[in-house]
């Protein structure tokens, strides 16, 4: 292991400012060098100086359009890095335990990169695993056989492709940060995520990894999931 090209990586993530423009390309969307100027309280000269050095050390992507130039998240393996850090910037050093964000409407929903998170998240994942549609393992999951059944009665059709080989996982585990426990990612987790936005059922919210929780989101979800897991979804502490 290359110890220079680790403390280089963590030096990057580790500069206020840096880990501001990270932070907030966390909801999978490509912001431009202003708007992440704007979400680090940084001049904007100061800005790209930063987000070079983010390009060059591999944890941000530019994309060009015309005159346009967006930056956003390499990869889902730097989302991942970076919510395992948020993860344990909130580790509370005595009881009582307080985890994860404070906001409730983030901790009900929001996106982890490029899927879903929060109390829905990790309650869809429970169903599915309770129906035997994935099974988790430690830090791997597989999606099953008998995933399609309770997959569509949510609305969502498996794709043939997801069966297929790729260098992203169809299936992963992915730590929550506010529930402590596992919600999904990987390309299942992309997809479902996909399929709430498309239906209505969750709202992107500008500026915010939040998701906002629309009434005919909140009839899915009851009808699927059941009346009461629903409600401890709703009323956690009930």
């Amino acid at each position: 292991m290359n110890t220079n090209q680790v403390a280089r990586i963590a030096a990057l993530v580790g500069e206020p400012a840096r880990a501001g423009m990270l932070l907030a390309l966390m909801d999978g969307r490509a912001l431009t060098a202003n708007e992440l100027a704007a979400a680090a309280n940084v001049a904007a000269p100061t800005a790209s100086r930063h987000l070079a050095l983010l390009v060059e050390g591999g944890l941000l992507r530019l994309d060009r359009q015309g005159r346009h130039r967006y930056h956003r998240l390499a990869s889902a393996e730097v989302a991942r890095v970076l919510e395992g850090i948020m993860q344990l910037s909130v580790a509370p050093a005595a009881p009582p335990v307080s985890t994860g964000p404070r906001d409730p409407a983030m901790r009900l929903a929001r996106t982890c990169y490029d899927h879903l998170a929060g109390r829905i998240a990790v309650a869809i994942a429970d169903r599915l695993v309770e129906d035997g549609a994935v099974v988790i393992e430690d830090e791997t999951a597989v999606l099953t056989a008998r995933a399609a059944s309770p997959l569509q009665a949510l609305g969502l059709a498996l794709p043939s492709t997801l069966a297929a080989p790729a260098s992203r996982p169809a299936c992963r585990p992915c730590l929550d940060w506010g529930e402590r426990r596992m919600h999904l990612a990987g390309r299942l987790g992309a997809l479902l995520c996909t399929h709430c936005l498309d239906q209505g059922w969750l709202l992107r919210k500008p500026r915010v990894r939040t998701l906002a929780l629309t009434p005919a989101g909140a009839a899915a979800f009851r009808d699927w999931l059941g009346l009461a897991r629903w409600q401890r979804v709703m009323e956690p502490s009930a």
